[in-house]
């Protein structure tokens, strides 16, 4: 293996090193590291040599990718063949993040209301409190990330 094809697995495996522990399946986890490496979209043949993984681990793979908004589907024009590509879309991404958050606080708040200890309502009180917190900064985060991309 090159030391180039060395640092590239290494850098694959760190990424589904950080992504595991968040739930991510390791197949996912290493196709997004991959995905992150690619120039252009690659078709699952390609996905299945490179990571020597299995063609349906690596459809289901993809297909999880995509429902976290961290994967994109192409079309090869004149195929049926199906390419994936890493999302570029920060939008969405941080929009799922936020329809989380927004979930999230608002099934504490209820909580908060049904419980009958007065330390539980004040915890759920806070936890709420915490996520609508880390959902005003995302916002503040994707205006400030935008309005730096309009100035380049």
């Amino acid at each position: 293996m090159s030391n180039k094809a060395a640092r590239e697995q290494r850098f694959i495996e760190d990424i589904a090193g950080l992504l595991i522990p968040w739930g991510v399946p390791p197949a996912a986890a290493r196709l997004y590291g991959h995905l992150l490496l690619c120039p252009w979209p690659v078709s699952l043949d390609e996905i299945v040599a490179s990571l020597k993984i299995s063609k349906s681990s690596a459809s289901v793979a993809a297909r999880l990718l995509e429902s976290y908004t961290l994967a994109r589907r192409h079309r090869e024009p004149g195929t049926k063949r199906v390419l994936y590509a890493v999302a570029d879309n920060y939008e969405a991404m941080i929009g799922q993040q936020n329809r989380l958050l927004d979930a999230l606080a608002e099934q504490l708040r209820a909580g908060a209301e049904i419980v009958r200890s007065k330390e539980a309502r004040a915890r759920l009180q806070e936890m709420a409190e915490f996520y609508g917190l880390m959902r005003e900064a995302m916002d503040d985060a994707l205006g400030r990330w935008k309005r730096g991309r309009r100035q380049r």
